[in-house]
């Protein structure tokens, strides 16, 4: 019998789903978009259903989003989070009646990716009766009640055996296909989430509050509903660094992660945190080229408003400048958050007297390894350090500041001492880091042995009462062992003191004792203030490491296949050969008579070394407008450089150096070989199919980018080649024609798969995720020798669909680039794995090799230690912490306009 239903027609509400669905057994639907269909399925008699409701739904997914579990569960989540199920009114008694059917596995929810049998619109089910009677239905049906009233519907039912079986064929092909995946257990425990949620209205009740939950802050920022989360490790520093701010001695810590591993959020979280928590300002420090990556990410991954000082005024998260009086202006920042360029600090911008009068809530400093000693080498452990600007600076700033963290890949680029410079700029004022002005940790006569300590070169006689010395001053805190929490009791120490006061002779016998357990539980390796404040977590460790919560690995494994390395070199045609030869000849020229920096006189080499293209555009401009507008020129290197002092010796060229540069240009212009780069690059997209992987290239040069993109559009017909890059120069090639797009439409395009292709310089990637690309070519070889690990972090990342990427690295033979990597494959066979990236320090020998100077290049390269002098000591900084089941969120438009709040009204709270 067929029954036919229309709102038009009748009230709906109780007509047909809900009042068959009071005496049903079991109940097989096919629904729409899974985001919203849940939600209907989960009607108003739905739990009276005696048996198991099975749902079918469609999603935006991809069918290569559900080739593996993880896949498709990331993929889930995304889509979930983008329907913004949170802020829907009204919910939470549908959403706790969804978790329990769920939860107890009476409703079960399967999801197809849409393009697989298309976008899901006709909606149907078999409801089947208690007495065995059952019923179908096809329609634009909708379970709750709100469809009913509101939309128009149309239902034919039909209990007839033919319509049963067919709508029951219908469902059983979509439910049993094998893209079909179940719902996630993140979109199930969200549920959960929001059922529970309680909006915290104002920052004042979030302070209030007994025990601040740090993810009451972050559960519902953009870092999680609109990607994939915090990984373990980094949760774990936030929370680390959150807590000891809470403290009175504040947070004190180095945040020494391999690259790739996600500093940038883990300090942009800590600071937002801070930032609330207190009424004083933040202060991020970081490397010129950065500034505007350091801002983005915290708007988009945080929903955080900061200010950036471009040398002239401020720049808030809208590009809105705020125009000042002066230098002492820079005092008024107009938001809470204010980023500043390292090289201001490096130059001694006068500026620097207007920030060290000001008192701050945390100092944040990325690349923090260019603070350094200028008076470094073997046996000068003993010296008082003779700091660079950025050194001295932070010695000063450290005692504005309640906390301070300190951000660098490699703290230790040559020399063990470099990490104790870091700890003495944390302990500046602050007792907790290395003890008070008397500890032995502090004294220059045994720095060098204290060192030896901790890495095991030197032992103490366990019955030396020096051992208490060591011990005492700073006294470790009570969390790390119970003995140091029962010796903390005795002695009535509060949690802010560091210093343990009696001395060997008033210990007691017990204290002694006590003593005597920690001496022979390998105090100075585990307990040492360097372990104490140095976070570093290697992503190998994380990958081979099981998080006990989930049976998996803390971070999934993903292989890399490197080519381009051993004699893979690429052989410049003759004319192209010479030219690199004057280019090698200007540059030594320039260095016999310019004191300015070795960046400036190895220019031209690092351009051609990217390609051809670039190395002709540099050489033009040089020839033609070096004398006369060297300015410019300078100008045009800085943004796509850090900073570059450039003194005035260089500005005029001699005749030598003029004819060099006109035969270099020449030799260039007659060639008519393609650049091997080039060639290179379509073998591997074309011949060996990177372009089916997906494929990033990599340049340091917005030229190289742009010549590599505009050609490649060319040569793969209708195929769409993305350019991303600073500025408005973002865009797309097809065919040759270029149309500008911005960054944001590039990332989804590459989301989408919709580009296969991206071309993109290092200065504008920093925070690209680039999940869905497979493999990466670097078309030039960065002289910074950390940017490679930066690029390649760019898809070597969670979500990654590959188990293993490939990367190719790509160089001229006999190019500086070749003989520098030769120099490193023969003198550190393994300093690769040792370091878990190259020393910055290293960027001098590509300078010295460029200029002739080969015995300085294998000098420094020889003083590289052979072993990292701390090796995996520091990889225990990571555990589960569970952030995403917070029901209490801080109130989003509360949080910002909190944000907002400059420098002098911040003070004023």
């Amino acid at each position: 019998m067929i029954n036919r239903y229309s709102s038009r027609r009748e009230s709906l509400s109780g007509s047909l789903l809900n009042k068959k669905l009071k005496n049903a057994k079991s109940y097989d639907r096919i629904a729409g978009y899974f985001s919203s269909s849940i939600l209907e399925v989960a009607g108003e008699e739905i739990e009276k259903i005696e048996g198991k409701v099975r749902v079918i739904c469609n999603s935006g997914l991809d069918e290569r989003d559900v080739q593996t579990a993880k896949l498709a569960k990331n993929a889930m989540r995304k889509e979930w989070c983008d329907f913004k199920p949170e802020e829907l009114p009204g919910s939470s008694h549908r959403f706790k009646k969804l978790y329990e059917l769920l939860s107890s596995g009476k409703m079960e929810v399967r999801v197809l990716p849409d393009k697989k049998f298309g976008l899901i619109h006709g909606k149907a089910g078999v409801i089947t009766m208690t007495d065995g009677y059952k019923t179908s239905f096809l329609g634009s049906a909708n379970e709750s009640k709100f469809g009913w009233d509101l939309n128009y519907e149309l239902v034919w039912e039909d209990d007839s055996k033919e319509a049963i079986d067919w709508v029951q064929e219908e469902f059983d092909a979509l439910w049993n296909d094998k893209s079909a995946i179940p719902l996630s257990d993140f979109v199930i425990e969200d549920i959960k989430r929001i059922s529970e949620r309680r909006v915290i209205e104002s920052v004042e009740e979030w302070r209030e509050k007994d025990d601040v939950e740090v993810p009451s802050t972050a559960v519902e920022s953009p870092v999680y509903r609109e990607h994939l989360g915090l990984w373990e490790h980094q949760k774990y520093f936030v929370d680390l660094a959150f807590r000891d701010h809470k403290k009175s001695h504040g947070a004190r810590y180095i945040l020494a992660d391999q690259v790739g591993l996600g500093k940038t959020i883990q300090l942009a979280m800590s600071a937002q945190l801070m930032a609330l928590y207190g009424d004083k300002p933040i202060l991020i420090i970081v490397p010129k080229t950065l500034i505007w990556q350091w801002q983005d990410e915290m708007n988009t991954l945080l929903d955080m408003p900061s200010a950036v000082w471009n040398g002239k005024v401020w720049v808030d998260e809208n590009g809105f400048e705020y125009p000042n009086r002066g230098l002492e202006d820079i005092k008024k920042c107009p938001r809470r958050v204010g980023i500043i360029s390292q090289g201001l600090i490096v130059a001694k911008s006068p500026i620097i007297e207007h920030l060290l009068s000001k008192d701050y809530e945390c100092i944040i400093v990325d690349e923090a390894h260019r603070a350094r000693r200028k008076n470094l080498g073997e046996g000068k452990e003993h010296l008082s350090p003779d700091p660079n600007n950025l050194y001295e600076f932070l010695l000063e700033a450290s005692t504005k500041t309640k906390s301070m963290l300190l951000a660098t890949a490699t703290p230790i680029q040559m020399y063990p001492i470099e990490l104790w410079d870091l700890l003495n700029i944390l302990s500046q004022k602050n007792d907790s880091v290395l003890g008070s002005a008397s500890s032995y940790w502090r004294k220059r006569s045994k720095i060098a042995y204290s060192l030896n300590l901790i890495m095991g070169k030197e032992k103490m006689e366990f019955f030396n009462p020096e051992n208490w010395e060591w011990i005492r001053n700073p006294f470790p805190p009570a969390h790390e062992n119970a003995t140091f929490a029962s010796l903390r009791m005795k002695a009535g120490m509060k949690d802010h003191e560091f210093v343990y006061k009696k001395s060997f002779i008033e210990l007691t016998r017990g204290e002694a004792q006590r003593i005597g357990v920690l001496l022979t539980g390998d105090f100075y390796a585990k307990y040492n203030p360097y372990i104490r404040h140095v976070v570093r977590r290697e992503r190998k460790y994380l990958e081979e490491t099981i998080n006990p919560e989930t049976n998996e690995p803390y971070l999934k494994r993903i292989d890399v296949d490197l080519r381009g390395e051993d004699d893979e070199a690429l052989v410049l045609s003759s004319y192209l050969k010479e030219a690199y030869e004057y280019a090698e000849d200007f540059c030594i020229e320039l260095g016999k008579r310019s004191k300015s920096s070795g960046f400036l006189k190895t220019l031209l080499l690092k351009r051609i070394g990217s390609s051809i293209e670039a190395g002709k555009n540099t050489g033009l401009k040089m020839l033609n407008s070096w004398n006369t507008s060297f300015d410019e020129i300078s100008e045009e290197i800085a943004e796509e450089e850090e900073e570059v002092k450039i003194e005035s010796d260089i500005k005029n060229l001699t005749p030598m150096e003029t004819e060099l540069l006109e035969r270099y240009v020449r030799a260039l212009e007659t060639s008519e070989a393609t650049d091997p780069k080039y060639d290179k690059t379509v073998e591997l997209l074309r011949d060996e199919n990177w372009i089916e992987r997906g494929t990033i290239i990599f340049s340091q040069y917005f030229d190289t980018a742009k010549w590599i993109a505009e050609n490649l559009s060319k040569e793969f017909d209708g195929e769409t080649i993305g350019l991303y890059a600073g500025g408005d120069k973002s865009g797309i090639f097809i065919d040759g024609v270029f149309k500008r797009k911005d960054k944001e439409e590039l990332k989804a395009m590459v989301k989408s798969r919709d580009l296969r292709i991206l071309v993109g310089t290092d200065s504008a990637s920093e925070g690209l995720n680039l999940q869905t690309l497979g493999s990466l070519i670097n078309i030039d070889l960065p002289w910074n020798p950390t940017r490679l690990e930066q690029r390649k972090g760019r898809i070597q990342r969670i979500g990654q669909v590959h188990d293993t990427i490939f990367v190719y690295n790509m160089r001229y033979k006999d190019s500086v680039e070749d003989r520098v990597h030769n120099l490193l494959s023969q003198r550190l066979r393994n300093i690769y794995n040792v370091f878990g990236q190259l020393p910055d320090v290293l960027e001098d020998v590509w300078i010295n090799v460029a200029i002739g100077e080969q015995e300085k290049a294998l000098e420094i390269i020889d003083n590289v230690p052979e072993k990292h002098p701390f090796e995996n000591r520091y990889n225990m900084g990571v555990e589960h912490i569970d952030w995403e089941s917070c029901s209490e969120v801080l109130d989003k438009k509360e949080k910002r306009e909190f944000l907002k709040k400059g420098w002098i009204r911040c003070m004023n709270v």
